[in-house]
């Protein structure tokens, strides 16, 4: 008996020391803001000396998250009112500590999946029309669609139709009644749509590089419909327990990203078309 007690514990140590051996599985969405920050994660990773297999633009929200949860990445960037509302399913709310405290005990209870420090930013849904449109129209805020809704021609992304902090729940809480169901398309065709005259209303990232870029103009959510989206990390709890390592590196970047900067830095990748591994080089040597 005391022999297969001692294969056992052989067995597991040898078994916990193959899984810290293993590269770090870095994924992300499939769009650049994603990809950006799973790469300066990385790359701060591989800074302290560990292997990094990328596994990026493997899709939306509930690809990500199911990867994490069926073992198949160790971390990747979300967002805490994503969190919120799209896997925890609960009404949307303004209070950001409410919901960060909620995503961090409910991932650490269901799933062993720990919360990074917040980045220092927050990108939320952000409603965008073409400039020129909005000035003509006097639409500054998602309240002022109203009159004009039944003439706009709305285009989202698949989650932002389904999710229930998206379509849904904006029609109710603004009263917005489109002539049309919104065209329904990928996230990286959102921007050429709106700028070429396809679609008139679009849901894009506050943080997104292309609306200065297309001249657009970021609704301003007056109702404070959309909840807080933190920026972090969302960390398989064993694969942090065993490689301290990945702590230190994501302690390195919290609260050193703003909302400022990563809009630039998504424009770079977006409309100047350099490389999220480039970019993300001059981030990390700027922190």
């Amino acid at each position: 008996m005391r022999a297969k007690l001692i294969l056992h514990a052989l067995a597991a140590g040898l078994f916990a020391c193959r899984a810290a051996d293993r590269p770090i599985r870095v994924g992300s969405k499939n769009f650049s803001e994603s990809v950006l920050l799973a790469e300066v994660a990385a790359q701060a990773l591989e800074h302290e000396g560990l292997k990094v297999d990328r596994r990026l633009n493997l899709g939306g929200t509930f690809i990500c998250h199911r990867a994490m949860i069926a073992g198949d990445l160790d971390l990747y960037p979300e967002y805490t009112g994503t969190a919120f509302t799209a896997i925890l399913t609960r009404k949307p709310v303004s209070d950001p500590a409410l919901v960060r405290r909620e995503v961090a005990q409910e991932y650490l209870k269901r799933w062993g999946l720990v919360w990074s420090p917040p980045l220092g930013f927050e990108n939320t849904f952000a409603l965008i029309m073409r400039g020129d449109d909005a000035r003509r129209l006097g639409i500054r805020s998602i309240s002022d669609l109203a009159p004009h809704a039944e003439n706009l021609r709305p285009g989202f992304g698949y989650e932002f139709i389904e999710r229930e902090d998206g379509f849904k729940g904006l029609v109710r809480a603004y009263d917005l009644h489109f002539a049309r169901q919104p065209a329904e398309m990928d996230l990286g065709l959102l921007y050429p749509a709106l700028s070429s005259g396809k679609v008139d209303l679009i849901a894009g990232n506050s943080t997104d590089g292309l609306i200065d870029a297309i001249g657009g103009v970021v609704l301003e959510d007056d109702r404070h419909y959309f909840p807080p989206y933190e920026a972090a990390f969302v960390v398989s709890g064993k694969r942090e327990e065993r490689t301290p390592a990945v702590r230190r590196a994501l302690d390195r970047l919290a609260g050193r990203l703003s909302a400022q900067t990563m809009r630039s830095w998504n424009r770079q990748v977006d409309r100047d078309k350099r490389s999220p591994q480039e970019v993300a080089r001059e981030i990390l040597a700027g922190l």
